[in-house]
């Protein structure tokens, strides 16, 4: 059986930017209130970090002080993956040696490639690191599907241990479950499905509403774990008015403005993501 990362909920962190870069000031501030609400993990340079529009020097200061800040009191995900197999094995080394506890890396976009490229890239970068893989799933955003029967392929590597899944497919993770058993763990990638995933043998989510809402996303994976199933099933219903506004517009800009109107400094986005429509700013406020 492969070491599990993590049970529960972990935060797809958000950057913090100014006008000279990373407010890393603020980042602090942020991951120490993460920490303080039970959050289980921390994942940073993912999407919801903004990674695409961010320096390597950008990336290597955040991943730096989200390994001094949580100081092994919980795991710390960096978001490596790349759509250029050397690039994603550079970045993953990188990050290894700042000490993360894990990488997370996502399928090779606008390139794409077949399933069969897919297995090899991922061979590549694993046999680079001794760290945790947990794979990406996200073909909405990269038009690249990871079909179970790759995720089973995939699963045969040591250290590739988890896979992020935000297909939003249900009946895709019931494959994946049923190939690859306890050789692959699950972690839902979409907020929504947190209960349905945990149901199929998943362990948790990486989740972008955990930002404004940690201790209450942390217990709808524990209850759930616990046994308290109708009560994590409630809870998971009850935020879906939230998880909603969270996404009514592109990732991170509501989560953005969430956590600036809760009191935390994250600034804009980076173009070519631009600030919310105060329609649904409105609505995403009246939700949290």
């Amino acid at each position: 059986m492969k070491k599990v990362i993590f049970k529960g909920a972990a935060s797809a962190v958000p950057t913090p930017f100014n006008k000279y870069g990373v407010n890393i000031k603020e980042f602090e501030k942020f991951l120490n209130f993460q920490i303080e609400n039970n959050i289980d993990a921390l994942v940073v340079c993912g999407t919801t970090g903004e990674s695409s529009t961010m320096t390597k020097d950008e990336k290597m200061e955040v991943i730096k002080c989200a390994v001094r800040v949580a100081n092994g009191k919980i795991p710390v995900i960096a978001g490596t993956g790349s759509n250029n197999t050397k690039d994603a094995i550079e970045m993953s080394k990188a990050a290894q040696d700042l000490g993360v506890d894990a990488v997370l890396l996502v399928t090779p976009y606008y390139n794409k490639t077949s399933q069969t490229g897919l297995i090899t890239h991922y061979e590549k970068i694993s046999n680079s690191i001794n760290i945790p893989i947990v794979l990406y799933n996200v073909p909405s955003r990269t038009g690249l599907n990871i079909n179970p029967e790759t995720c089973w392929e995939l699963s045969k590597i040591s250290n590739i241990v988890a896979i992020k899944e935000a297909s939003g497919n249900i009946s895709q993770v019931a494959q994946i479950a049923n190939l690859c058993g306890d050789n692959l763990y699950i972690y839902s990638g979409n907020d929504d499905q947190i209960i349905p995933i945990c149901s199929l043998g998943g362990l948790g989510v990486i989740s972008v509403l955990s930002n404004v809402k940690p201790k209450y996303t942390h217990d709808i994976v524990y209850n759930y774990l616990n046994g308290n199933l109708n009560l994590a099933r409630d809870m998971q219903l009850k935020s879906l008015p939230l998880i909603n506004s969270l996404f009514s517009d592109v990732n991170p800009i509501p989560v953005k403005s969430a956590l600036n109107k809760i009191g935390f400094d994250f600034g804009l986005p980076r173009l070519p993501l631009v600030e919310m429509n105060k329609d649904k700013e409105k609505i995403l406020f009246d939700n949290l």
